[in-house]
């Protein structure tokens, strides 16, 4: 909407960047499917993956391990006459989302499929609506349930469980699996205290929703030199209380939603990568939020692999 540089001029918004985001993200879009189709996404490559940053890292000597076992599976599937470059094997089916916050720009891609009468929003493939803007009389929950998309709704520790049932009905009235996602936000010890309430309702009421949890969100912090980061650590302990309160529940924990970028950053402390308050300053580019980097990201990524593989009683990696 408007350009980042800190003048009156810059901060003025302007719809012709709304139309320069679409257009690069068509761009990327298509370099993504040309990535994922035409051989990057062959799991045969996996060791070629890791970035170079962290191949120093402990998080990297775990993915190489991994990637030597994946290398060995494989390694027997041919020997017993599975073809590997199957696309089973070489491809993947990827999706976008993001969050339906400008809703003109929604609006504008918003199609009516010609076969069913169903209105899409086309912007992505799912949309959410993001904790400040979830009012239940508020246009983009309105805008939302008109379209046949996936959904989702940002909550955090602010969200009543009659809010969360009201908020669910009416993005989902028919109840449909798979339609609608609850994103979680806020912060571990809030988590652990309000997230079981919330859950216990939606089961009562055998609502059907995916919970996904956004550990990023509630642990922003402003450092004294100004620096808008987020401690890994904070990170870390929200994930694991998420994954907690859904074994201690008996519901599903869906997934994860990151900010994170294969760059080697220093945007947020912590973590195997020993990004402190004093070395932000060095590599510090983001134009918004702090990202996670690619060793920050790999630790999280084993951390989750670690606590579903025990939740399906199989051993640790």
């Amino acid at each position: 909407v408007n350009k980042e540089e800190f003048t009156p001029e810059a901060r003025r918004n302007n719809p012709n960047l709304m139309v320069d985001a679409y257009y690069q993200s068509a761009q990327t879009l298509n370099i993504l499917r040309a990535f994922s189709t035409g051989g990057f996404a062959d799991i045969s490559r996996l060791q070629a993956w890791n970035l170079d940053f962290v191949e120093t890292t402990p998080e990297g000597s775990r993915y190489r391990e991994l990637a030597a076992k994946v290398d060995e599976s494989l390694r027997f599937m041919k020997a017993i006459g599975i073809d590997t470059s199957s696309p089973e094997f070489t491809t993947v089916d990827f999706y976008v989302a993001h969050e339906c916050l400008l809703l003109p720009y929604e609006q504008a891609l918003t199609r009516q499929d010609s076969t069913t009468g169903k209105w899409y929003d086309c912007s992505a493939h799912m949309v959410w609506v993001g904790e400040r803007t979830r009012d239940l009389d508020s246009a983009h929950l309105e805008f939302c349930r008109g379209v046949g998309n996936p959904l989702g709704v940002k909550i955090s520790d602010k969200c009543t469980p009659d809010e969360l049932l009201s908020t669910i009905n009416t993005m989902n009235p028919q109840n449909i699996p798979g339609k609608i996602t609850i994103i979680v936000r806020m912060g571990a010890e809030k988590l652990r205290k309000n997230l079981p309430e919330l859950i216990r309702a939606v089961q009562r009421e055998g609502k059907a929703v995916v919970w996904i949890s956004d550990p990023v969100h509630g642990n922003t912090r402003v450092t004294k030199s100004g620096y808008k980061t987020r401690d890994f650590d904070n990170v870390r302990a929200e994930l694991t209380a998420f994954f907690d309160v859904h074994d201690e529940m008996g519901s599903h924990p869906g997934g994860m939603h990151l900010e994170m970028t294969g760059e080697d950053v220093t945007e947020c402390t912590g973590g195997v990568s020993g990004v402190d308050d004093d070395t932000l300053k060095d590599r510090y580019i983001t134009a918004c939020d702090p990202r996670l980097n690619g060793s920050q990201a790999l630790e999280l990524a084993f951390l989750v692999a670690e606590r579903m593989r025990e939740r399906t009683g199989l051993p640790p990696i």
